[in-house]
């Protein structure tokens, strides 16, 4: 399953969160390592919720920047979400891991 699959579901990894909003500066908290966010990494991370499929963060953090170009926002999300991956941060999940872990 890779992130070019904009059916995928973005879900913070076992260990990770992001602290409560009304805590100022905003942190994404992994195993041993704390990453400040703000802005569009914030946007995106909020939307990891194993919910939100890529193509509808995309979507809607295209809808948000709507000045920006809509394929260099779409480069951008999908960067950070690599990156996110790489670093153990994210899970990814289909509408048919879902779905079989409902029907247990």
């Amino acid at each position: 399953m890779t992130l070019s699959e904009l059916n995928v579901r973005p879900r913070l990894a076992a260990g990770c969160r992001l602290n409560d909003a009304s805590q100022s500066p905003r942190v994404l908290e992994m195993p041993g390592r704390v990453l400040r966010v703000s802005g569009p990494s914030l946007e995106i991370i909020s939307r990891c919720d194993g919910k939100h499929t890529v193509g509808e963060i995309v979507a809607a953090l295209q809808k948000l920047y709507s000045k920006a170009d809509p394929q260099k926002v779409q480069g951008d999300i999908l960067e950070y979400l690599a990156r996110l991956q790489n670093d153990h941060a994210i899970e990814l999940s289909t509408d048919d891991a879902i779905e079989r872990g409902a029907a247990r």
